[in-house]
């Protein structure tokens, strides 16, 4: 029978967000209760559960260990970090007998200190298993090192953007895990790095030019050869030293396909670079727009994605909504205003600073006339069946603006963080969403219109309004005249004919 080791540790980072992360901002499930917690829901923990499952009972027993994950936030403050890996690799430690892991993780988490916490983690791992198969899934946003490609067996990264692929994912790692102990593979691994940052409407692997990219993956994975592939864009938010894009391939003991597959990839993705930048619209403008639909308007507020890692608290969009007269309902959330809410009650009216706490180099408070509509205390479900915990909620009635103001930062991607609260994205002429384009699976259905805005934030897609200092530089679009990362390649090749 083959043990196999689980952990978990995911979180986005954002070092442009000033608000740390702390240990408290964790959802943290240690032994059995990781089952529990995550069998019913739709996340890569669940799709390895389902394999290893329906593998032979006789095969495999499942060891979990630890399962750490947080909404995307500011850089993790040392202590936490280092509780954080200390109590997974303790875990590992005393479970050392096993003869493979599985690890789930983001790969752009960030500490105060370390800035490759994922890299640490398995490098560590790989000490304490020798040399026993290692096996992590990792998001398409990950900031892939050195560390983590020596460290693990295989990396396995998500195929769709937005990112609903996180069950089939961790099936993917599971079966190639399962191969591994069964020793009927070999992996070799080739990455191209690539000196890019990128964003906007191409990204989108359902329609845009990046899903001909990952389609090449694909095919690598289904040949004979084929382990797993993808291209890594990174979190252009995390700025650490090897923040850039890279494709990575592992084939089956053919490290000279790998590379030549990865190459190819890279030279696609190298030649479309200009496409891979976002088209932003102005708040004003956006408004406009938003006047004269006739149905829902979405308004994409990338800038302050808690999915980014933004921290939630721009108040923007409220702030141009308030200063002009606009005819529709609008529907946005906002972090952390609530105490004052909880204070009056349901039902009373109050004027609320509403917030720029969290980010104040950024945003100001706004005082704002609002009535108490409803409060809640408690978590709610998000659309993969995880659970969000907003903390204590508060439904705020300005005139014709309703806003959700959550305890704590949540992702404000899919409906649910709204219906859950009683309100109804559908019944709305403009709703705020804080995501450049995860919210598309669950609002393209019902918006007449989506509108990416140029607003302030952390997590602007207006990339070169933000403080780059530690990312691989020069880099595209941050420099000009980027050298081709091909030009010495494809020298020798030429100098060779």
């Amino acid at each position: 029978m083959f043990r196999i080791l689980i952990a978990e540790l995911k979180q986005e980072t954002a070092t442009f967000n000033p608000a740390p992360t702390t240990y408290g901002d964790f959802q943290i499930h240690a032994g059995d209760e990781i089952l529990r917690a995550y069998s019913e829901t739709r996340t890569e923990l669940a799709g390895a559960f389902d394999v290893f499952q329906k593998t032979r009972t006789d095969e495999i027993q499942i060891v979990p260990t630890i399962a750490a994950a947080a909404v995307s936030g500011g850089r993790i403050l040392d202590a936490a970090l280092d509780r954080l890996l200390t109590s997974i690799l303790d875990q590992a430690r005393r479970n050392s007998d096993v003869d493979g892991a599985y690890l789930c993780l983001h790969g752009a988490l960030a500490g105060v200190s370390e800035v490759d916490p994922e890299g640490h983690l398995l490098t560590k791992l790989r000490e304490i298993l020798g040399d026993k198969p290692i096996i992590a899934s990792i998001d398409l946003h990950a900031i892939l090192t050195d560390r983590m490609i020596e460290a693990a067996d295989i990396l396995v990264p998500y195929h769709t953007y937005p990112h609903v692929d996180h069950f089939q994912t961790g099936r993917r790692a599971a079966r190639l895990l399962i191969r591994l102990l069964r020793r009927e593979i070999k992996p070799t691994t080739a990455r191209i790095p690539l000196p890019m940052l990128v964003r906007g409407d191409e990204l989108i692997t359902a329609t845009g030019r990046f899903g001909e990219a990952i389609g090449m993956c694909q095919v690598i994975e289904e040949s004979a050869a084929g382990l797993a592939a993808g291209v890594i864009i990174g979190n252009p938010f995390t700025d650490v030293p090897d923040l850039q894009s890279n494709v990575i391939v592992t084939t089956d003991n053919d490290p000279e396909l790998a590379r030549e597959k990865a190459e190819e990839i890279g030279r696609f993705m190298w030649d479309n670079r200009e496409l891979f930048q976002a088209q932003l619209t102005s708040i004003d403008e956006a408004i406009q727009i938003a006047e004269s639909t006739d149905g829902l308007t979405l308004f994409s507020d990338a800038a302050d994605a808690t999915a980014s890692g933004a921290s939630g608290d721009s108040n923007a969009i409220l702030k141009a909504l308030l200063g002009r007269e606009f005819s529709k309902t609008a529907l946005l959330s906002i972090a952390p205003a609530v105490k004052t809410a909880f204070n009056a009650g349901p039902g009373t009216r109050i004027t609320v600073p509403l917030e720029g706490t969290r980010d104040p180099d950024r945003f100001t408070p706004v005082d704002v006339a609002v009535k108490v509509e409803r409060l809640f205390d408690g978590p709610f479900e998000y659309e993969d069946g995880s659970e969000g915990r907003p903390g204590r909620v508060a439904v705020l009635v300005a005139e014709n603006i309703h806003i959700l103001a959550t305890e704590n930062p949540v992702f404000v991607v899919g409906q649910n963080v709204f219906k859950a609260h009683g309100l109804h994205p559908e019944e709305f002429g403009v709703v705020v969403v804080k995501s450049p384009n995860g919210f598309r699976p669950w609002y393209e259905p019902i918006a007449a219109n989506i509108v990416p805005v140029d607003a302030p934030g952390s997590t602007s897609a207006n990339l070169k309004s933000l403080p780059f200092k530690n990312c691989v530089r020069p880099i595209f679009p941050l420099d000009e005249n980027v050298v081709s990362p091909f030009v010495a390649r494809d020298s020798d090749s030429s100098q060779g004919a």
